[in-house]
Order: C-alpha cells, then sequence, then structure tokens
C-alpha cells in the first residue's frame, strides 16, 4: 500500500469528525461565495437600476415625482405604450431625463437638450432635460431600502461564513490531532516490539528523529497541507459553478488551469521527492550526530576532539543546507510565478472575450456581471496559490510518512499477556550455537547445567561469549543451533514477556529513567508497593549509602541517574531486581565500577539476593565469585573449563592463571 494511501487510512479513524468539518466548510463556501451574485444585483438592478424603463404611474411610495407626473419602474404591464415610458442615462458626470423609449444603447453625448447616442454606424438623437441632485436623489430613494436589504443579507452571510469557517477549522485542526495522536502512539509501540538487533544497528538519534521529526512533518500534512487542499477544493469548485452560472464559455476556458496545475504538481513532485528524502535522511543522521556528542561529550572534550567532531557536523549541515537550497529554488521559480503566470493568462482571455463581446450589437453584458466575473477569477486563485504554496509540505510529508511506514513495516514481537506461574529456575543449555552475524558464530555448542538456587558465574576474556549468553537466556536473540530449557520448558516456545516477567538484571552501567529513587526501583509496577520499595533498598544496603540525599528515597533523579555517583544507580539497580523477587537473576558485571566500600555493601546484600534464585554473575572480579556454586570459564565461544573455584584452582588451567594474575603473581605458562 502507498504512503498517500495509508496516511488516508489513519485519517479514516476520524471521518466523522472530518465529515462535519467539510460539511461546515462548505456551508461557509456558499455563503462566502455568494457576495459576488450580491453586488451583481446590488450594481445591476438598483445602483444601475436608475437607468432601467420608467413608466407613468399613480402616486404611490415607490412613485418618483418628477415636474407633475409620477414614475415608477414596475408601473404598467408589458403593453404599455411608449410615449408613458422615460429613460435616465449617465453621461459623464451628469444624469439626463428622457422622455419616451430609446432604439438602441451605445456611446453618448448630451448638448444643448439633445442627447445622442451612436452604435457602430447607428446613430440617435432625443430630447433630453440634465437632471439636479435633488431630483437624482428622488429617483434614487425608492432603491435604498433595497440597497439596504442586501447589504444586511450579505452582511448576515459573512457571519455564517464566519462561524462556520471557524468550525471546520476547529474540527479539521482537532482531526489532525487525533491522527497524528494515534500515529505517534503506534509508532512508539512498534518501538518497543522491535528485536534488539534492530536498534544495535541503527543510532538511537535516528530513532527519535522518526519518531518526532518525521511525525511532526506529517502532522503538518494533516494540519495545515489537507485543510488547506480540502478549502482550496471546495473553493474552486464553488467558484466554477458560480462562473457556469454567470457565463459558460469563459468558464470553460478558465477550465483549462485544472490540467496545468495537474501537471505541474506532477512534474513538481519528481524533483521535490528527490530533494526531501536527502534532505530528511540527513536530519535524521544530524540528530544521531547530536545524540552521539551529547553522550560522549567527556571523551570529546577529554581527548581534544571538538574540532574534528565540528567539521563532520558541518559536513552534514552543509549537506543538508545544499538540499535544503535546491528545494527553495525550485519552489520560488515554480509556485509564486506559476500562478501569476496562470493569474494572468485568464485576464487576458477574460479582457479578449469581453472585449469581442462588446464589439457585437446584440451583446449586452451589464457591470454587474463584469464586476462578479472579475471577484470570481480573483477569489479562484487564491485556492489556488494555497494548494501551489502547499506541495511542498506535501512532499516532505509523504517522504517522513515513507520513512515513518518503513519503521513499522518492521518485524515486531507482539506483546504477550499470558501468564504462567513462577518457575524453578532450572536452566539448561543443550549444544547452543549462536552468532550475531550470519556463519560468525560467538557461541559454539555450549552445554550445561544451572539447578535452582544455584550461583552460576562466568568468566573469560572480553569477547569471549560471556554477555551473549545473557541475550540468549532473556531472549534478546534466539540460537541459531540447540535450545535453551527453563524447568524443561523451551523458551523458544515462551512469549518474550512471560519468559522475562521471572527474570531479574542488573547491569555493569545501570540504566535509571527520570523520577526519583523509589520510582525506579517500582518501575511504577501496581503491584510493587512503597513498603516492598523501602525494604528493597533496605535489603541491598542502600538506605545507608542513600540516607544523605535531601529527599531521600524521594530524590528526584534526572536522565540516566547522572545527578548520582555510580555506585548509588548500581545499588537502585539491586534493590529494582529485588524488589520484582525473580526466580532467576543476572548480575552483568554488577561490581565491576563500584568502590570497594560500596562493594562489601552489596556482596553482603547479593546473599539476600540469591536465596531461592538461580544466580548467573558475570564477573571480571573473581574475588566477587568464590562462593559460587558453578564457574564456567569461556575462551572463544566454548566452555574450556568448569566447577568451582576450589576444583579450578586445583586444575590449574586458565582460571587458574587469571585469579593468579588479578592477585599480581606471576604464573609461568605451560
Amino acid at each position: 500500500m502507498s504512503t498517500g494511501k495509508r496516511l488516508f487510512q489513519y485519517a479514516l479513524n476520524y471521518k466523522k469528525i472530518i465529515i462535519i468539518a467539510l460539511a461546515m466548510l462548505t456551508v461557509a463556501v456558499v455563503a462566502d461565495l455568494a457576495g459576488p451574485f450580491i453586488a451583481k444585483k446590488l450594481i445591476d438592478d438598483h445602483i444601475l437600476g436608475i437607468e432601467s424603463v420608467w413608466y407613468e404611474t399613480e402616486p404611490g411610495t415607490e412613485s418618483v415625482e418628477y415636474k407633475g407626473s409620477y414614475y415608477s419602474k414596475n408601473g404598467l404591464a408589458e403593453d404599455a405604450q411608449t410615449d408613458e415610458a422615460a429613460r435616465i442615462f449617465q453621461v459623464g458626470r451628469n444624469f439626463v431625463f428622457v422622455k419616451g423609449q430609446i432604439e438602441f444603447d451605445g456611446k453618448r453625448s448630451y448638448e444643448n437638450g439633445v442627447l445622442s447616442i451612436n452604435k457602430g454606424s447607428q446613430a440617435a438623437q432625443y430630447e433630453a432635460e440634465v437632471l439636479s441632485g435633488d431630483d437624482l436623489l428622488d429617483f434614487y430613494k425608492p432603491e435604498i431600502p433595497n440597497i439596504f436589504k442586501l447589504l444586511a443579507f450579505y452582511f448576515g452571510l459573512l457571519v455564517i461564513a464566519s462561524i462556520f469557517q471557524y468550525g471546520q477549522k476547529f474540527y479539521l485542526q482537532k482531526s489532525a490531532n487525533r491522527i497524528i495522536q494515534k500515529l505517534r502512539e503506534d509508532v512508539f509501540r512498534q518501538i518497543q516490539r522491535l528485536p534488539i538487533q534492530y536498534f544495535d544497528n541503527l543510532p538511537a538519534g535516528k530513532v527519535v528523529a522518526r519518531i518526532t521529526n518525521d511525525t511532526e512533518a506529517i502532522r503538518e500534512l494533516y494540519v495545515t497541507v489537507l485543510s488547506t487542499f480540502f478549502t482550496s477544493l471546495i473553493y474552486i469548485t464553488g467558484i466554477y459553478i458560480a462562473l457556469f452560472i454567470l457565463n459558460a464559455k469563459l468558464a470553460a476556458i478558465c477550465l483549462v488551469l485544472l490540467p496545468i496545475l495537474f501537471i505541474w504538481a506532477k512534474l513538481y513532485r519528481k524533483y521535490a521527492s528527490k530533494y526531501n528524502h536527502v534532505i530528511r535522511s540527513r536530519v535524521s543522521d544530524i540528530n544521531g550526530m547530536i545524540n552521539e556528542s551529547i553522550q560522549g561529550m567527556s571523551i570529546i572534550q577529554a581527548f581534544s576532539r571538538e574540532k574534528e567532531t565540528k567539521q563532520e557536523f558541518e559536513t552534514l549541515n552543509n549537506e543538508h543546507f545544499t538540499f535544503q537550497n535546491k528545494l527553495l529554488n525550485l519552489n520560488s521559480t515554480t509556485s509564486h510565478n506559476l500562478v501569476q503566470v496562470l493569474r494572468n493568462l485568464v485576464f487576458v482571455a477574460f479582457i479578449w472575450y469581453f472585449g469581442a463581446q462588446a464589439m457585437q450589437p446584440s451583446s449586452v453584458i451589464s457591470l454587474g456581471v463584469l464586476y462578479a466575473f472579475v471577484d470570481y477569477i480573483n477569489r479562484l486563485f487564491n485556492p489556488i496559490q494555497g494548494i501551489v504554496n502547499q506541495l511542498a509540505n506535501l512532499e516532505q510529508a509523504l517522504v517522513a510518512g515513507e520513512r515513518v511506514f518503513n519503521l513499522m513495516d518492521e518485524v515486531g514481537i507482539d506483546v504477550s499477556e499470558k501468564e504462567i506461574p513462577r518457575y524453578k529456575g532450572n536452566v539448561i543449555f543443550d549444544h547452543v550455537s549462536f552468532g550475531y552475524k550470519e556463519g560468525e558464530y560467538v557461541l559454539k555448542d555450549l552445554c550445561f547445567e544451572a539447578k535452582q538456587g544455584e550461583t552460576v558465574a562466568l568468566v573469560g576474556h572480553t569477547g569471549s561469549g560471556k554477555s551473549s549468553i545473557m541475550n540468549l537466556l532473556f531472549r534478546f536473540y534466539d540460537p541459531q543451533e540447540g535450545k535453551i530449557l527453563i524447568d524443561g520448558m523451551d523458551i523458544a516456545e515462551m512469549p518474550r514477556q512471560t519468559l522475562r516477567k521471572h527474570m531479574g538484571i542488573v547491569l555493569q552501567d545501570p540504566f535509571l529513567f527520570t523520577g526519583t529513587i523509589a520510582s525506579n526501583v517500582s518501575l511504577d509496577h501496581p503491584e510493587i508497593s512503597r513498603e516492598t520499595v523501602e525494604k528493597a533498598l533496605a535489603s541491598v544496603g542502600a538506605d545507608r549509602v542513600l540516607k544523605n540525599l535531601e529527599k531521600g528515597f524521594d530524590e528526584p533523579v534526572i536522565e540516566k541517574g547522572s545527578t548520582l555517583s555510580s555506585g548509588q544507580r548500581q545499588l537502585v539497580s539491586f534493590a529494582r531486581a529485588l524488589a520484582f523477587d525473580p526466580a532467576i537473576l543476572i548480575l552483568d558485571e554488577a561490581t565491576s565500577s563500584i568502590d570497594t566500600e560500596t562493594e562489601t555493601i552489596i556482596q553482603e546484600a547479593m546473599d539476600i539476593l540469591k536465596e531461592g534464585r538461580t544466580t548467573f554473575i558475570i564477573a571480571h572480579r573473581l574475588s566477587t565469585i568464590r562462593n559460587a556454586d558453578q564457574i564456567l570459564v569461556l575462551d572463544r565461544g566454548r566452555i574450556v573449563e568448569k566447577g568451582n573455584h576450589d576444583q579450578l584452582m586445583e586444575l590449574k588451567g586458565k582460571y587458574y592463571q587469571m585469579y593468579q594474575l588479578q592477585l599480581g603473581n606471576k604464573v609461568k605458562a605451560g
């Protein structure tokens, strides 16, 4: 399905609100477009109506007295005699009164009581009298009430149009905000469904750009672009209907605009799409680099890499600037200039058509019709200008939408609500092989068993595969060969969320969320009470380390807990694991970055943590795992030694060498 269709599907979720908005918009457009028709009637029937045929009549409310006779525009029936009629004509700045009818109208002149009318080869003369100001006002007086009625009616239509314009804008904006709210929620939900390996290959800044920058561009589509398009299309439709009512031939000429606009839009999108893809990609790259630079600012400054980092940023920024300028040139060259050219072409056609019509003796075109046509043609180009101006935003939104939907099309894992009883924690790795890349195994044919309540330590050099075992156990990844069993159940057949519900993990660099110390322990889980939080913190000895904080366990925590020390963050992480009461506990080098005093506190707490739980410990400090029930020594993805501390020391193999090296003793190889 195309990006446009998918965005349309999102809009259909709120079709009721959109239909209400479009209905209100239609009413507003009809009310607004009635203006030129009212102006036409005002000009032709009332302001210029004084030049209509006046008939002698009896005195009345709508009759006008002139030199002892009474005249009215509606005084007699159609069979009235010519000598009972009269006409008033404007000649220059004066108005003249002619007794009787005239044969034709044309170019007028007045001299010495005679009105001369010339049209082509035809000429006629009539006796006429110049009307005084008071007489002219008398003839206008019957029109004044009707003029005021039309003005009041027009004002009423403007009020109605304003009310419905407000309503349509409110409902269109409301629907747009609802749509983008749902889209952002869907994108965020999708991010939580994505497997860990997706984030391994995509910088965090680029993911953030998809959620913020790209969805904001899509929001602009619904809030501004579509509302402008809807409004413009209804206005254009209404104006064409009005033009066809006034003059079908000229309206047909104006229809030529539509294919021109369509062809131009297709050509514009061809180039704008290419530029926008690069622009959105560079925005994403810039976000990624900024995010990376902020996180690594201490390293950048420590190694004086500010200049090089700035140059890398400027390279991305200059490329973004270049393509923004290309898009700007495209917009500047085509949008306003195109509309002006089209406007001038239509007015040339308009002048040509009415000029040709005026040359024909049988043609009669009123001033009101001319005014209405000019007004409608001017109004026609306002929505056209709006559509042309929004094409750039439309293309940006479609490109952003394509990027967002690419993210949403990634294969994710549905969150399972399935519940299982708390398992005991008997873990078996049965001939497990795993690699992050196809054909490159980092774990090779692993076989071991961890029984309930046992503590299993994983040791080995960097890259030996210790953390990969934890990734498999949590099902952040699945092995290519073999299987992992918990209490005899293959974890590949268990929903990930169900599996992880009874697991806890403490990382080497614990992650704390914005909130408080207490909220970082409970993670706002409804089943973890304040009492449980405080008990967990006390059990790991955190109360001794955190007691000096002003607000205690309610001390605010900012992003990543940067205001707390490494030891304090680690203790909070330990308390979190304890509060969730896991059956399987994983300590991933949890004490490697802690001072000796805090390590002593944690060592005391670890005995409490390990009670009744199967515990896996990844440790570089071998002194912290001396009491482990089982120690697995890994080398290049294989288990090369297995046993407890005493057994491995007696073996005098790799573990013995590593232990002695940490104690500072030299061990002779072989």
